[in-house]
């Protein structure tokens, strides 16, 4: 499911466990109008996860400048299904650098339909190897308290240094563990 270690993130399929078929790629430019269109889709629930509002539209300014990735120091993945030619996105995850130097932030979402089938557990992999492969190695996520199921999936991949609490939302600092820990 994932490329070697220490080579840029490739298109790669996602296998459902209902045997569904998607695949994962980094962004391109063209992608923007694309996750306007995915945003457009998620539910209210999915939204305020996310953005810890409902976000009703991506403003386009935010959606060409995720969709232009530098894919060094920021980066981001795409889930799609469909055909090559014109697929939609069911999920983004992205990382960007913070005010810490060698520290990034790491966000993504995944559309309702989605979840539940493996697609949050491959991206979040293949976006730790990705910045891993970079020489990034410590992460940040803003995730709100009561998302058990993000809060779960960084403590499988990655070991959490340190957990603090600001207004409903969890500050999580991390590093990705070894693929044979995860």
């Amino acid at each position: 499911m994932t490329a070697p270690a220490g080579v840029p993130a490739t298109v790669m399929d996602i296998v459902c466990p209902d045997g569904r078929r998607l695949r994962l790629r980094p962004i391109q430019a063209s992608d923007a109008p694309r996750l306007v269109a995915l945003h457009e889709r998620l539910s209210a629930h999915t939204l305020y996860q996310r953005y810890f509002s409902v976000l009703r539209r991506l403003p386009s300014r935010w959606a060409q400048q995720l969709a232009n990735a530098d894919h060094e120091g920021r980066d981001a993945l795409v889930v799609e299904e469909g055909p090559p030619e014109s697929p939609a996105l069911v999920a983004v995850g992205c990382y960007e650098p913070t005010a810490d130097p060698g520290t990034v932030e790491v966000a993504f979402v995944v559309a309702d339909r989605w979840q539940g089938q493996g697609v949050g557990t491959a991206l979040f992999r293949e976006l730790l190897r990705v910045a891993e492969s970079r020489g990034i190695r410590r992460c940040r996520a803003y995730v709100l308290a009561d998302n058990a199921r993000m809060v779960d999936l960084i403590s499988r991949f990655a070991t959490v240094h340190t957990r603090s609490l600001d207004q409903g939302v969890l500050i999580l600092e991390f590093t990705p563990r070894p693929a044979r820990q995860a």
